[in-house]
């Protein structure tokens, strides 16, 4: 139980999901990095990389989706190792794809593993993440998702570095899967069992069906629902601003490619730093507040971001957009794990959700923009942002006696 861990092994656990965390991300960055030299060697066109993106992307909604069903199998210990092994495997397998084989159908296999593997993961490191928040005592969760920014920073910039050295896709991605298979290895050796995480027990392990009907009862609960939509307009707002701010800024605001590059670099760094350092406000002035404050924020940023009347007014939108979009998710999180006997199923419900607005929100503001213009459209972003504001009293804090049953 996680109550007789030793403090050694409380700092080792610890270290550990960080580490998984910083893992994901350097496996997307990874990804990311080498878009353009997969597209060259593979000489596909941008619709046939359209095809490749959605194919991750309904992957990685499959992989939340299903992690449930994983952790009723495995457990969240093994289940993590297993999907580290699986994304690690995906981006061998894109790499050998690339440049060893030359063939598309082996990168495609490759995305899909990695696009399973790493959804099915999220869902998991957050279970154990707000597991461990709830054993310290105050938020922490945030800066788990900020070590998964971290992550992305690193495997962008060992990325650029390996372009420079004139290093292939598949030499590059061999490397990373390694590492990754490594890392998977040294968490799960630190990972404690743990029964609310349906890890097997000695003593008791109950049939999987009964662990996969607790799994799925989490959709049957209004406050997942609630949830969601908090966590959906701040997935909208933030995967928003990833695919579109710097082409605002650049086109429609006519600040050129450099300043959208920084505008997009200002959104990023103000949403990493709330994410450090912001649990001591969530501590002192509770997760309703914060949510509702942020969510003002949000609305304010993009609403200026829109109607700045100039290129410094922009900057300020980003790092309010960023600021606003910072706690959405992790703090969504963090609420729906407040019961442990079902944080795996409600977590992986609201995250479902979430995920769902982060991939596939912005190609529904790309269709809609191709209308009425891409400033118009991020209004949109305006609504939902407050429409999670609105809905924040959901992530209050479930009293004991609410633990049996949040419907």
């Amino acid at each position: 139980m996680d109550t007789a861990l030793t403090r050694s092994q409380f700092v080792r656990w610890r270290a550990a999901i960080f580490a998984i965390f910083l893992a994901s991300g350097l496996s997307i960055a990874t990804w990311a990095s080498r878009v353009p030299d997969i597209k060259a060697a593979l000489h596909v066109d941008n619709a046939q990389m359209g095809v490749l993106l959605l194919g991750m992307g309904v992957s990685s909604i499959v992989g939340i989706s299903t992690s449930p069903a994983v952790m009723a199998r495995t457990g969240a210990r093994l289940g993590m190792l297993v999907t580290m092994l699986s994304f690690a495997a995906g981006v061998g397998l894109i790499g050998l794809g690339t440049n060893v084989l030359g063939s598309l159908p082996v990168v495609i296999v490759g995305l899909v593993l990695f696009g399973l593997g790493n959804g099915s993961l999220d869902v998991m490191m957050n279970v154990e993440a707000t597991a461990i928040e709830q054993q310290m005592g105050k938020t922490i969760l945030p800066v788990f998702h900020a070590f998964f920014s971290f992550g992305t920073v690193i495997g962008a910039g060992i990325g650029a570095l390996l372009v420079q050295l004139g290093w292939n896709v598949s030499s590059h991605a061999l490397l990373i899967a390694a590492v990754i298979a490594v890392l998977a290895v040294t968490c799960w050796a630190n990972v404690p069992n743990r029964e609310e995480a349906l890890d097997p027990q000695p003593a008791q392990k109950p049939h999987w069906r009964e662990r996969m009907h607790t799994a799925l009862e989490a959709w049957r609960e209004p406050r997942t629902y609630f949830l969601g939509i908090v966590m959906l307009g701040m997935s909208f707002a933030e995967g928003g601003a990833n695919d579109w701010l710097a082409l605002g800024v650049s086109e429609d605001h006519g600040a050129g490619p450099a300043l959208g590059a920084a505008a997009l670099a200002t959104f990023s760094v103000a949403m990493t730093v709330v994410r450090l350092f912001g649990g001591p406000l969530v501590d002192r002035f509770g997760r309703v507040v914060v949510l509702r404050v942020l969510a003002i924020t949000a609305a304010g940023g993009i609403l200026l971001f829109i109607l700045a009347p100039s290129t410094p007014f922009v900057f300020v939108a980003a790092a309010l957009w960023g600021i606003g979009a910072s706690l959405g998710f992790p703090l969504g999180m963090s609420a729906a794990a407040d019961d442990p006997a079902k944080a795996a199923a409600r977590v992986s419900a609201a995250a479902t959700i979430g995920y769902i607005a982060f991939l596939g929100g912005p190609p529904v503001l790309g269709f809609i923009s191709n209308h009425i213009g891409l400033l118009n459209t991020l209004y949109i972003l305006v609504v939902l942002a407050a429409l999670s504001g609105l809905f924040s009293g959901a992530a209050r804090p479930l009293r004991e006696d609410e633990k049996v049953s949040a419907g």
